[in-house]
């Protein structure tokens, strides 16, 4: 393919890109216009988030006034009872279409619900007012994936230029049964809403949908990724279907980075794949669709590192010993097989700061990572002490590992060489907390496995009391290179996807 058509080809990609911009007043409207354009020619113009009709007055006004060359503009302005902010009936909601048109917008979101009330329940009517010219007909369904149409091109459907359906994803199989449609027709939006619907909502552009919605500031709806993201950490106007697809699985998982950590590779070296956040809650759900979504590989974390061991057909020795995985490779022939790259992540961010032979280091926790980081420093020769809410969950580990168990009321007076916290709390969203006390820190290294935030206040305990403190980055990028040379079998860009799980976290705490 020569230069030429290739720039063409990426331009109509980026086109079926859309912002979203939303703001409550004229002002604000036009500065996200103008960042947006910055980004994708294509921008839905939430008119009824304005918060009155002299703000949508002021806007459309400066819109018309404006010479956006390329752009192509989607009015809407949605009543309460699609899901939107406008709180007059159909006839006002079409007049400000209409007012669209005349600032020069060529599309407008009409929802399925004012089409019913319109003579002849029909787009046609809304034509006849005056509405932009081309009509995306609009249906939204926040509570659930409802039953879909068989066919597009019946009416009311058949006599809209395209067809958006919105809907909430309760599993993903709700989603991909959304995105099918965008297989059977070129002018279908697919949509799915919500937290378990964002991965596929990511994919859109790659299942056939004609848009990818994306807020630019505002979130307008459940599960929305910013245009930032949707554009520069997933691509998704450049996926297709040769895109290789990676995720993690986990329950809760929108506080992860690993989608920023390997997309930032993917990125570095220019490959065609792609690296998802899945909500799974029931493991067997997201095992049985994917082969449909074509994941190749996917990491693992709470709840799911140990219940993913019988689903495997092989499972690396090391893993199987711990008795937890965190990366799970697809074959061709779909078999899963696991590894536990977390092992690597605890060595790697301990051995270059402390004699791990003949120390002694307590674990505070007993789950999948306290389990890894248990192998890890038995297998170097280090002292184990487990210390962990369940009693029974502490005495296994430690007779797995080769370790002894301690009461929590004895790390007021036990002294370690370092002390690491496997359980989650402190991580972010509810940081703020320590899961150990500072009269139970008597030791040189305090680790926190969490790396988000990247001070935890256990650290800064630590810290206060002139301990040396490593944060739970350090195991995390060690273990998602790991993970990533797993996947791939090539050298992963170790320090650029440092930097950037860095960059974003002092943003974060900035």
């Amino acid at each position: 393919m020569n230069p030429g058509r290739k720039t063409v080809d990426r331009q109509k990609r980026l086109r079926r890109l859309c912002a979203v911009v939303a703001a409550e007043d004229a002002g604000a409207m036009g500065r996200q216009v103008r960042l947006a354009l910055a980004q994708t020619p294509t921008v839905e113009l939430r008119l009824d988030w304005l918060r009155n009709d002299n703000e949508r007055e002021r806007f459309l006004r400066w819109l018309a006034r404006q010479k956006f060359a390329g752009a192509r503009f989607i009015a809407t302005c949605r009543r309460v009872e699609g899901g939107g902010r406008f709180t007059e009936d159909v006839r006002g909601e079409l007049f400000w279409l209409a007012r669209a048109r005349e600032a020069r917008c060529t599309w407008c979101d009409l929802e399925l619900e004012s089409v019913r009330k319109l003579p002849g329940r029909s787009v046609q009517a809304a034509r006849k007012a005056g509405v932009p010219r081309r009509v995306l007909l609009s249906v939204h369904d926040f509570a659930r994936t409802p039953a879909l149409p068989r066919s597009l091109a019946a009416p009311p459907y058949g006599d809209a230029d395209a067809v958006k359906i919105a809907a909430h994803a309760t599993k993903l199989g709700d989603g991909l049964r959304l995105l099918r449609l965008a297989e059977r027709s070129r002018k279908f939006v697919g949509v799915p809403m919500g937290d378990v619907g964002l991965p596929l909502r990511i994919l859109a552009l790659r299942e056939g949908s004609a848009l990818a919605y994306a807020p630019l500031e505002n979130a307008t709806a459940p599960g929305q990724v910013s245009l930032r993201e949707m554009k520069e950490l997933y691509r998704a106007h450049q996926l297709n279907r040769a895109t290789k697809v990676y995720g993690v699985i986990g329950a809760p998982i929108g506080h992860s980075l690993s989608p920023l950590l390997h997309n930032t590779a993917f990125a570095k070296l220019g490959w065609n794949a792609v690296f998802l956040p899945f909500l799974v809650e029931k493991l067997p759900e997201f095992l049985a669709l994917v082969p449909e979504i074509g994941v190749r590989g996917f990491s693992v974390t709470l709840p799911h590192k140990q219940a993913i061991m019988k689903h495997l057909k092989t499972c690396d020795a090391l893993a199987a010993d711990i008795g937890a995985v965190n990366t799970v490779t697809v074959g061709s022939d779909g078999a899963l097989h696991g590894y536990n790259t977390d092992y690597l992540g605890v060595l790697r961010a301990l051995e270059t700061r402390m004699r791990l032979k003949q120390s002694r280091v307590l674990i505070f926790g007993a789950g999948g990572s306290a389990r890894a980081a248990a192998f890890a420093l038995a297998r170097a020769g280090a002292a184990v002490v487990i210390c962990a809410r369940r009693d029974a969950r502490a005495r296994e580990l430690a007779r797995a590992c080769g370790g002894e168990t301690i009461p929590r009321r004895a790390l007021l007076t036990e002294k370690f060489d370092a002390v690491l916290n496997a359980t989650p709390i402190g991580m972010h969203p509810h940081a703020g907390v320590s899961p150990l006390a500072p009269g139970e820190l008597h030791c040189r290294v305090v680790m926190d496995l969490i790396y988000r935030p990247l001070r935890t206040e256990l650290l800064n305990i630590a810290a206060r009391q002139g301990r040396m403190g490593i944060s739970g980055v350090e195991m995390f990028v060690a273990q998602g290179v790991a993970q990533w040379e797993l996947w791939t079998g090539k050298r992963a860009p170790e320090a650029a996807m440092r930097a950037a799980v860095l960059a974003a976290l002092k943003e974060e705490a900035a």
